[in-house]
């Protein structure tokens, strides 16, 4: 089995009323990714992603671009413990 990574990620842009959130549910999932997303009070998206370490490379990647119709600014993340993290990939509120 592959290293794990888990990790916290902000990402500011235009990345709400995008379809931002669905768009990093299908792709985490694509990925086979576990964790969540939402948007948050400030008009950014967090999410915590965990799985195996390329794996989580290419969404943190991936997050850079987001979906068509957003407009990603930067990316931030800090290390998450894999272990904690919940199978599936939820959009929370």
């Amino acid at each position: 089995m592959s290293e794990e990574d888990g990790r916290h990620v902000r990402i500011t842009g235009r990345v709400q009323v995008v379809a931002f959130r669905a768009w990093a549910r299908r792709r985490a999932l694509a990925l086979g990714l576990r964790g969540w997303v939402r948007n948050e009070p400030d008009g950014s998206v967090t999410a915590l992603i965990a799985g195996p370490k390329a794996d989580v490379a290419t969404m943190l990647r991936e997050f850079g671009e987001g979906p068509a119709a957003a407009s990603v600014a930067a990316v931030e993340s800090d290390p998450a413990d894999p272990a904690g993290v919940a199978q599936g990939f939820e959009i929370t509120r």
